[in-house]
């Protein structure tokens, strides 16, 4: 699934209201992450054509989901909202918890593969270019459902049980754990990275 090229990334801007509730930053968060994902795309279809793709762009693309999507993003759900929901009554084994858990870690097995591949492809390995295309095509299409569900399921059964104070923690959690994973200003440095690519990729 693409997102429409007039599509703002301006969710950096969002995120930092200070009326926003933690849920309110993650979907913020899955509207970017969806817009790497559309990008990632692009990438793959210029692999398929047998067209040079440029290194660093590819990198920037697997650097935001490594760091932004999983360390940040998936961080801030498995460190302070799961928990959260968990004594909220909301069980982790055979519930939603779990699942996300689970797809969290099938997600990081992806990006490991495909990192070995496009490390492979850089390396001269032509045939590495298929490995490419296929982990990226896995990685999206279990990351579109994973937010889906997210968005659609996980969130408001949090936005049910979790009081406006219970949010407000969590979004102070969460502030600080992007200082502590990623560093002051780097959200800022990823949301101009993702402003240049999607004008380049879907502009």
């Amino acid at each position: 699934m693409e997102i429409p090229v007039e599509t703002t990334t301006s969710y950096i801007a969002q995120t930092r209201r200070t009326h926003m509730t933690a849920t309110e930053q993650l979907r913020q968060e899955h509207e970017a992450i969806t817009l790497v994902l559309s990008i990632l795309e692009k990438l793959c279809q210029r692999l398929a054509n047998g067209e040079e793709v440029n290194p660093e762009h590819f990198g920037q693309v697997l650097e935001f989901i490594q760091v932004f999507a999983d360390q940040c993003h998936h961080g801030k759900e498995e460190q302070f909202l799961f928990p959260a929901l968990e004594a909220a009554g909301i069980p982790k084994v055979g519930g939603p918890i779990g699942v996300m858990l689970s797809e969290h870690e099938h997600g990081r097995a992806l990006i490991r593969q495909l990192a070995a591949a496009w490390q492979k492809h850089r390396s001269g390995d032509r045939a590495a270019a298929a490995a490419v295309i296929t982990s990226a095509r896995d990685y999206s299409a279990l990351l579109n459902g994973h937010i889906f569900k997210e968005n659609n399921v996980l969130f408001p059964m949090a936005e049910a049980r979790l009081s406006a104070d219970s949010q407000r923690r969590l979004l102070e959690e969460f502030e600080r754990l992007e200082i502590e994973r990623i560093g002051a200003g780097r959200h800022e440095q990823f949301h101009k990275t993702l402003d240049f690519l999607k004008q380049t990729y879907l502009g």
